[in-house]
């Protein structure tokens, strides 16, 4: 150690070139490094979740858990299995080895959950989600406002498209925003009096809202694909599906029931300055 101090010194010109020769290598390589504010980082997690509506928490454990874990337990690299069973749903966490290929890991669960979904009742459909910090909100912006509540779903609706279109935006998801449906208010006594149960109503719109191909026409102009448009599209589509011919009289949907627009029960609720809000996640 002592030889190489005298040479240094020795040496001092060619010392100190090395010196600056490795402070311009190490800036060299600090700048050509790729850098990232928010790194993606691999999880080696993976959920598989299914629902059953009117499950028990113990049948889901026998019905619901027992096929998948049987599938699961014999994925190469994996380290634990955690199981979770509860009233109309179960999932299963799956953990793997660190170092894991998340691409070759996340093709071995979908093939154990399309193998074991043969075996779960045929309500009962498997989910497969992998845990991806790449897919975390970076921003989440608030929207608020004294208006109404499809006002508000509407205008962000109208913000998540603009915000999609920058460039770096992966995508946009609104949360708090209820889905919006249609309430069906029947009278017992219209019933009654046109003699149609609630199963005939139901089988009825289920019956019209599909899209029949009827096959195709070929001619020396060509050749024509047929169908035979039958889907439910909007609001007045539903209110003049025939329910009931009798003689020359056609009973509507429109005579029996009254449907107005609405939306799903809210499960929470968020509020900025007492007005309510949704909540942009942007990814």
């Amino acid at each position: 150690m002592n030889a190489l101090i005298d040479a240094a010194f020795n040496r001092s010109k060619v010392a100190q070139l090395l010196l600056v020769f490795l402070l311009a290598v190490g800036a060299f390589a600090y700048m050509a490094i790729p850098k990232e504010s928010n790194p993606e980082i691999p999880i080696p997690v993976v959920y598989v979740s299914t629902g059953l509506d009117g499950i028990s928490p113990e049948d889901a454990e026998d019905v619901l858990i027992g096929p998948m874990e049987a599938e699961f337990a014999s994925l190469t690299g994996l380290k634990t299995i955690t199981s979770t069973a509860g009233e109309g749903y179960a999932s299963v966490q799956l953990e793997f080895e660190p170092g894991f290929d998340s691409d070759e890991a996340l093709d071995q669960v979908r093939e154990g959950a399309d193998k074991a979904e043969s075996e779960l009742p045929q309500d009962a459909n498997l989910t497969v989600t992998e845990i991806n910090t790449a897919l975390f909100p970076i921003l989440t912006g608030m929207l608020s406002g004294a208006v109404p509540e499809r006002t508000l779903n509407t205008l962000a609706d109208d913000l998540r498209n603009d915000i999609e279109a920058l460039g770096g935006v992966l995508e946009v998801d609104v949360a708090g925003k209820r889905t919006e449906l249609l309430e069906v208010l029947i009278d017992p006594t219209v019933f009654e009096t046109y003699n149609i149960s609630f199963d005939e109503l139901i089988s009825s719109i289920t019956r019209n809202n599909q899209l029949i191909a009827a096959g195709a026409i070929e001619s020396e102009a060509g050749r024509l694909v047929l169908k035979v448009p039958g889907l439910i599209e909007g609001f007045e589509d539903v209110m003049e599906l025939p329910i009931l011919v009798r003689d020359q009289t056609v009973v509507t949907f429109a005579d029996v029931a009254t449907v107005r627009q609405t939306f799903e029960d809210p499960t929470g609720f968020a509020r900025i300055d007492g007005q309510p809000s949704l909540a942009l996640e942007i990814k």
